[in-house]
């Protein structure tokens, strides 16, 4: 049988064909399913098994690649903006509050967050950063190592008056390289958590340093009143799982093939422009003086032997005189006969150059959660649509990533902030703190606003949003939330400058212009223009 007939099964009663059949996993004559191995094994195996070298990789990868740390950068931006704006929705109404009541409650709650959220002093454990600067870090431990861990602790009156501080809530965050990678069946602990037989978090134990000794300590997940005492937020795959893994863990073998494109491209580019020259000569090789050689000894042969080894003296002569000279002070080249030098263009990067990076690129990008644009930075070719689309399919990826691993970090400091304050008699609340630990969800339920979302045109975002208050379809603070504001600051702030124009004898601005009977007189209207076919 031919070599082309067993590659494309035909003929021959030696390689019949296989009988037809259908259902998954059936295999094309290339065999290409056959050439993948694959083994099902439980989803956090597969975690504990990758997770130090998954680390290690991110870790590195981000801290030698400007392009991924600005990505990373990005992700903050994007999730967070400048910090998370903290929203409180307590229902107070069944413990005797009034609307009234309930406002000004939530007014010292903002108060009250905001002063010991930006004192590093009051909030952190360490004294060193802020709760935004802890979030934007637990997002940073999100990427690379595929979950955040942050321990809540309670500074002593003692410890208090040495710092000259007074409140005693402190976050602690810390790296999850601290949570050991230890897994024993008879205790319940696997990578590290414990948990009990139902499977809830019980404790989480810590490889930490004392003096020169390395510790392991189990922290509790919550403690005897039911506070939740430490913070570990991943984004599960399965409901099986423990812990997280690196966001670039299906990404590392694309960006690894794009680093090496991109350096050998480079290379070979200097090269190329180095020693783009080419000497041509028709000196003879080694090979043509053993020719000469074969001749024999008969004086016809000494003879011719002779004239040519005259004239490649001669030839070699010349070239002697003459020099190469490419540096920075060009000068004309004497070459010798019958030689020729050619300067040659490069030939790097190739057609496909582009459109293989490219291709790599938009891989990694999907894998961190950001646009293929902010990724490369590069917006060639973009629209209108194609920017809204962009938005429209990220935006939803960033509000997940914002609530399921930044807010979380600032919920349990919020939360055990309000229980301090509550307790200590800093923040007056009816019934005491006996109504406030029995209505502790009611009380400390809160939402966290981020950044406005991107718009590709600010005069049509705009009038979108008044077309939807118009039409009964929307609420202030869900399009307050769109644009990254607070309702109640917006509110607070109209009310106090309306007043301040009005009790100044000047036009309010946030008064209703004179003359106008329509509601729709504060819609913004469509500039007369000529109708312009968009670009896909």
């Amino acid at each position: 049988m031919k070599v082309l007939d067993r590659i494309f099964g035909r003929g021959g009663a030696s390689a019949p064909r296989p009988p037809a059949h259908a259902g998954y996993l059936r295999d094309s004559r290339s065999r290409i399913l056959s050439t993948r191995g694959t083994a099902l094994r439980d989803h956090r195996d597969e975690v504990r098994t990758a997770w130090r070298r998954a680390a290690g990789l991110a870790m590195d990868i981000i801290q030698n690649s400007g392009r991924l740390r600005g990505a990373v950068d990005q992700v903050i931006a994007d999730t967070v903006g400048v910090e998370l704006i903290l929203n409180p929705m307590p229902e107070l109404s069944k413990l005797g509050y009034d609307r009234k009541e309930t406002d000004d409650f939530i007014k010292l709650l903002k108060a009250e967050w905001k002063r010991w959220a930006w004192n590093a002093r009051e909030c952190d454990l360490k004294g060193k950063f802020i709760v935004p600067q802890k979030v934007d870090i637990a997002l940073r431990h999100d990427v690379v190592f595929g979950e955040a861990l942050m321990l809540m602790d309670y500074m002593s009156a003692g410890d208090r008056r040495r710092y000259g501080i007074r409140s005693g809530t402190k976050m602690c965050l810390t790296t999850p390289t601290a949570l050991v990678q230890d897994t024993s069946e008879f205790e319940g602990l696997y990578q590290g958590v414990i948990h009990d037989p139902n499977g809830r978090p019980v404790a989480y134990r810590l490889a930490e340093k004392e003096a020169v000794i390395v510790v392991k300590r189990d922290h509790r997940a919550y403690d005897a009143q039911g506070r939740q005492m430490v913070a570990h937020v991943f984004d599960p795959v399965d409901g099986n799982d423990v812990r997280g893994i690196s966001r670039l863990v299906a990404a590392f073998r694309e960006y690894l093939q794009w680093e090496t494109l991109v350096d050998v491209t480079i290379q070979t580019g200097i090269l190329q422009t180095v020693f783009a020259q080419v000497l041509t000569s028709e000196r003879p090789s080694a090979e043509a003086f053993e020719a000469l050689e074969a001749l024999g000894e008969s004086q016809d042969g000494k003879e011719l032997r002779a004239q040519f080894r005259d004239y490649f003296l001669a030839v070699m002569d010349k070239a002697a005189e003459s020099e190469i000279s490419v540096g920075s002070d060009p000068k004309i080249s004497h070459l010798a006969p019958g030689e020729k030098l050619d300067l040659m263009s490069t030939g790097i990067p190739g057609p496909q150059f582009l459109p293989v990076s490219n291709e790599l690129q938009r891989g990694i990008a999907r894998a961190i959660g950001i646009s293929v644009a902010s990724y490369t930075m590069n917006y060639e070719g973009a629209t209108y649509s194609s920017t809204r689309m962009e938005g429209a399919s990220l935006h939803p990826v960033v509000t997940r990533r914002r609530d399921r691993i930044a807010s979380p970090i600032c919920q349990i400091g919020f939360e055990h902030l309000v229980d301090e304050l509550i307790g200590t008699g800093r923040l007056p609340f009816k019934g005491g703190y006996e109504a406030f630990s029995a209505n502790r969800d009611r009380v400390l339920w809160a939402m966290w606003q981020g950044p406005a979302k991107a718009t590709a045109d600010d005069q049509k975002s705009a009038k979108a949003a008044s077309e939807r208050l118009l039409n009964g379809t929307s609420t202030l603070d869900m399009e307050c939330a769109e644009i990254g504001a607070d309702a109640e600051e917006v509110f607070e702030r109209r009310l106090y400058w309306h007043k301040r124009y009005v009790d100044a004898g000047m036009p309010s601005p946030f008064a209703p212009s004179q003359g106008s009977g329509d509601a729709k007189d504060d819609v913004i209207q469509d500039q007369k223009a000529p109708k312009k076919k968009e670009e896909a």
